[in-house]
């Protein structure tokens, strides 16, 4: 979308990118037993309540992969399985956004390197935890 001044993406909201196996694996909560299922209720929570702590607009982007592929997006939160590795894919869409403001939600070291090195912002698993 184009502003007034013709510069794309500035009116886009904030694209959130969540690493969902990250996030869940940040806390021994039992996800493990099921991971769909707390796919799941991750996903519902950020539908419910969004990033906590944040008041801006998101696109939230909830990417899943191995036994939690097969989630449903919702309102609120798009849901996307990963078709391979979980870090490819949330690489891949931070490159697909450049024209946008990105945020990724992960503690993988590797993954922070390379979506920061296409410019994209990041920040830990409480950002989605809250």
């Amino acid at each position: 979308m184009d502003d007034v001044h013709g510069v794309p993406g500035q009116d886009d909201p904030l694209l959130a990118i969540v690493d969902c196996a990250n996030v869940m694996g940040s806390r021994p909560d039992g996800w493990w037993k099921d991971r769909k299922g707390a796919a799941e209720r991750l996903r519902d929570r950020l539908a419910s309540d969004g990033l906590p702590g944040r008041t801006d607009p998101a696109e939230i982007v909830l990417v899943v992969e191995g036994a939690a592929r097969g989630v449903e997006s919702v309102p609120g939160v798009r849901v996307e399985s990963a078709p391979g590795s979980g870090d490819d894919w949330i690489v891949e869409l931070v490159a697909g956004s450049a024209d946008r403001d990105r945020l990724v939600v992960t503690a993988d070291r590797e993954l922070r390197r390379r979506v920061g090195a296409l410019g994209a912002d990041v920040a830990g698993p409480r950002t989605a935890l809250g």
